[in-house]
């Protein structure tokens, strides 16, 4: 089990490889196929919708193959929509190529992230999403690499040639997955399917689909647009701008590490807490006009408060609605949260279009509120439940 579970983190990593890499590598995308900064946000909805499809409909095609091969083969999607994106002569080749890596990632989160919460403690699934960081973490630096040397498709196939070997090592390690096919299976046959409708009605899920947007939208905002902020706002060239994205991300991974280490000593809800607390002095830094160098470790602090609200909302569902429905509000929270990343970019492409890409930060305060407002009335509403465990 100890080598499986190294599996799934490596697995991880292969999903946060592309999320980053269109934020790092757009400032030179734009330039070159001669489009609009905006457009960036096309691809980012399309990747976001596809993946937020795969996430609400992957429950039968996992069921039917199982998590590992669902999981190898969906890695290799991406693997291969990377190295198209290297050779796409327009933008308008790179769109069936987002719809492809949509698909791939939705599948690979959806199946992780319950396989997990099935089979493995709960500091498992920090150290799982931390993981996701180290992936998200390296694409920027493979790409501000690329950038000061061969370019940005050069950066892509970087990418590619590291998600083609976390292919080949999932395919490797397919018989592993056997030993828990049963076990996992009797465990899903338990829970209660519950319809979107009869969730929707539930006022404590709806906050927490508000929360896991928010975390989200604030998280992907940062990643797609913070390079092209500090390009155009702070003057950094467009390789630094890369490097700076790598500083972000490396903050979200050490939150999600260090959430793990003090999950056996700090509550769930505390740890939420603390990166929600990281949070506001973090982006009062953006809002300031200080120097470029003072708005990276501005990039850095919200990745760091930001990084383990989602993983830790994730292992407080069974918690919060009881272990029986948990599986279908879990896959509920999963859309939600990459709706949040679907419509992130497009709404720094409109703010950004109607007053300068300068008030930015104004949008990550305003989603900072919001989910801050309903963390505060979730807990209220737990507390009036008496299902809010201060002790988990």
């Amino acid at each position: 089990m100890a080598f499986l579970l190294i599996v799934i983190y490596i697995a991880f990593i292969g999903l946060g490889v592309p999320d980053s890499l269109i934020g790092s590598a757009w400032p030179a995308i734009h330039t070159e196929i001669n489009m609009p900064v905006e457009a960036v946000s096309v691809l980012t909805f399309i990747i976001s919708g596809c993946t937020v499809l795969s996430s609400m409909f992957s429950a039968g095609i996992l069921n039917k193959f199982g998590t590992a091969k669902v999981t190898a083969f969906s890695t290799a999607m991406t693997a291969l929509a990377l190295l198209g994106f290297s050779f796409a002569p327009s933008f308008w080749f790179m769109i069936p190529l987002a719809v492809i890596l949509g698909f791939g990632a939705g599948a690979i989160d959806s199946g992780l992230n319950n396989y997990v919460a099935l089979h493995f403690k709960a500091s498992h699934m920090n150290f799982l999403h931390c993981f996701y960081g180290v992936g998200v973490s390296l694409s920027p630096y493979l790409m501000s690499q690329a950038l000061s040397s061969a370019g940005w498709r050069s950066g892509y196939r970087y990418a590619f040639y590291v998600q083609a070997a976390i292919t080949l090592l999932l395919l490797v390690s397919l018989p592993l997955w056997k030993k828990t096919v049963s076990s996992e299976q009797g465990e899903e046959d338990e829970s209660v399917n519950l319809t979107f409708l009869q969730m929707a009605k539930k006022s404590e899920v709806r906050l927490v689909w508000i929360i896991m947007l928010a975390t989200n939208a604030i998280e992907y905002a940062c990643g797609v647009w913070g390079s092209t902020y500090l390009v155009t706002e702070k003057g950094f060239q467009t390789k630094d701008g890369a490097l700076a994205l790598t500083v972000y991300y490396i903050g979200m991974s050490v939150g999600r590490f260090v959430s793990g280490l003090l999950s056996g000593k700090i509550s769930t809800w505390k740890r939420i807490g603390i990166g929600t607390a990281i949070l506001a002095p973090a982006i009062l830094i953006m809002l300031l006009p200080l120097p470029g160098i003072i708005s990276v470790a501005g990039l850095f602090l919200i990745g760091l408060g930001n990084g383990s609200i989602y993983p830790n909302m994730i292992h407080l569902t069974p918690h919060n609605f009881g272990k029986e429905v948990s599986q279908s509000i879990m896959g509920s929270q999963i859309a939600f949260a990459y709706i949040g990343v679907m419509l992130a970019p497009p709404m720094v492409s409109l703010i950004s279009g109607l007053f300068g890409i300068a008030v930015y930060p104004v949008l990550l305060a305003g989603l900072y509120v919001i989910m801050v407002a309903a963390l505060i009335c979730l807990v209220k509403k737990l507390k009036k439940q008496k299902n809010y465990h201060s002790d988990v």
